[in-house]
């Protein structure tokens, strides 16, 4: 299949820029003009911690445990992660890991869910309402045969419900606000942006036959996610971040619970390969990322 040109004009880069940035500005905005009439540091802190308990969800549980199979785990601790990425709102879990694995096996190409070649919108958002459902049969038919799994996943509303019963008992509706629906808000554009962000913009470690990129804001924002062209590169290895730079606070929990034997059999990269692949990549001229 021809590979279409995914460059964008200056202006198309820019308009981009102000789809993903003004909505997020608009929120820290709205905070600032509300601060200490419907919401204040007990909103915050309700709002980031279960920002970063269920981003964590997504990205451990979701994509690194469930999709890639980067690590195994005891049943108590597959649990907790896999509902706890239930809480964003981003559907069943078996759902989000098929969907990701043909994005992996056909990435941005016309098979791909959120394929950037159908735009910027479509990759971001445009592919939840638009894409096909998850073919179980050729992406993820094992999940089918996991008890857990599919206990998760059959129930996934109930554990998006206790994400939003649990701020509503910590602060009332202001805390339902910005503990339950502004955190979703946040948490699954953030999410996205790994999808459309992290195929249009930033640097790339490594040669891919593909547009992946590292963007070190949607690192930053995703614990770990944003390194995505390394991701890309080694899609089973339980680390995206690869040098001391590269933030990725899901790893270091990941690493956390290998010390104490929570997980076990976790994926690295192997030396040798990272350093091959990383010396081909430099004697690979690759495409401007600005």
């Amino acid at each position: 299949m021809q590979r279409l040109s995914l460059e964008k004009t200056p202006l198309e880069k820019t308009a981009v820029v102000i789809s993903v940035v003004v909505p997020l500005i608009a929120v820290f905005i709205a905070i600032w003009t509300l601060w200490e009439r419907i919401v204040g540091w007990r909103e915050i802190t309700i709002m980031l911690v279960g920002y970063v308990l269920t981003a964590l969800g997504v990205t451990i549980g979701f994509h690194r445990m469930l999709t890639h199979r980067s690590f195994e785990a005891y049943p108590a601790v597959r649990f907790i992660f896999m509902a706890l990425g239930s809480m964003s709102l981003q559907g069943p879990c078996h759902e989000w890991a098929s969907n990701h694995i043909k994005h992996h096996a056909h990435t941005d190409e016309e098979d791909d869910p959120h394929s950037p070649l159908h735009g910027f919108f479509h990759s971001h958002l445009g592919w939840l309402v638009a894409g096909p459902k998850p073919d179980f049969e050729k992406y993820g038919k094992w999940m089918l045969k996991d008890p857990l799994v599919m206990f998760v996943a059959r129930t996934w509303y109930v554990w998006v419900l206790i994400g939003l019963i649990v701020p509503y008992a910590l602060g009332g509706w202001t805390g339902l606000l910005w503990g339950g629906l502004v955190r979703i808000f946040l948490l699954n554009h953030v999410t996205w942006s790994v999808n459309s962000v992290c195929h249009t913009f930033g640097n790339k470690m490594f040669v891919t036959e593909d547009e992946s990129r590292n963007n070190w804001a949607v690192g930053l924002l995703a614990m770990g996610e944003g390194w995505h062209n390394n991701h890309h590169a080694f899609p089973r290895s339980a680390f995206h971040g690869m040098r001391w730079y590269q933030f990725d606070l899901s790893s270091y929990i990941i690493w956390t619970m290998e010390k104490v034997g929570l997980v076990w059999n976790v994926q690295r990269v192997p030396p040798e390969r990272f350093e091959a692949r990383l010396a081909r990549s430099r004697t690979v001229p690759t495409a401007s990322a600005e």
